[in-house]
């Protein structure tokens, strides 16, 4: 009997798989010290329920790393594009330290867009987080990617340098070349933006309120 349900929860989508990923690895040539960053997710589970762990962040070679984040979520899906995800996210680097809980949302929307829109709750206050990203394939190995992010905050955080409102808005364009379909080397051009009292931290402490840089990495996945 037990063999029989183990086969028919394999039957009916019941089956594990894990994947890691690395969206971004990449090197940044920038005004005022080049720097590195980097993104990715690991998960375990089924095609209904899955464990995530998630973490990106920044840094300028030289210096220490500027803002990075580790987030351990469970993911449920709640329909057949979209999943919830809800669990907590943990801040690295000179202004972290802090825990949040976190819930979202992410999935493929309509024309193919994958999206994504989490809010963070510390006991500092809560922020939120939107992005998009879109591949379009050129060849049948050439995939150029846009890409965007939004970031806001219900308050005030000066400890963590983020301001009230629209804190920052991020564009990017990536051009990638699959040498196999799990390894693919990219170049693109990124631009970011601060807003409001964000940008005013900023240039408290020495750094600018946005730029252009120009970006070269690697995208992964097994």
């Amino acid at each position: 009997m037990a063999a029989a349900d183990r086969t028919m929860r394999a039957e009916h989508g019941g089956m594990r798989f894990s994947q890691i990923l690395f969206n971004l690895a990449e090197v940044q040539v920038r005004h005022g010290g080049d720097g590195y960053r980097w993104d990715g997710e690991g998960w375990f589970g089924g095609d209904i329920d899955r464990v995530v762990l998630k973490s990106e962040g920044e840094g300028t070679f030289g210096r220490s790393i500027d803002q990075a984040e580790v987030q351990a979520l469970y993911a449920h899906a709640i329909g057949p594009y979209f999943n919830l995800l809800a669990g907590a996210r943990q801040d690295l680097g000179p202004n972290g330290g802090r825990t949040h809980a976190a819930i979202g949302v992410e999935g493929l929307a309509p024309y193919w867009f994958d999206v994504e829109a989490t809010l963070f709750a510390s006991d500092k206050g809560v922020r939120a987080r939107g992005s998009a990203w879109y591949d379009q394939r050129l060849t049948q190995r050439a995939i150029l990617q846009p890409r965007v992010e939004v970031n806001l905050a219900a308050q005030d955080e000066p400890d963590a340098r983020i301001g009230a409102g629209l804190s920052s808005v991020e564009a990017g364009l990536r051009l990638r070349y699959e040498i196999a379909r799990e390894f693919a080397p990219y170049v693109g051009v990124n631009w970011e933006r601060r807003y409001g009292a964000t940008a005013r931290y900023a240039r408290a402490d020495g750094e600018g309120s946005g730029g252009v840089s120009l970006a070269l990495g690697i995208r992964g996945w097994f």
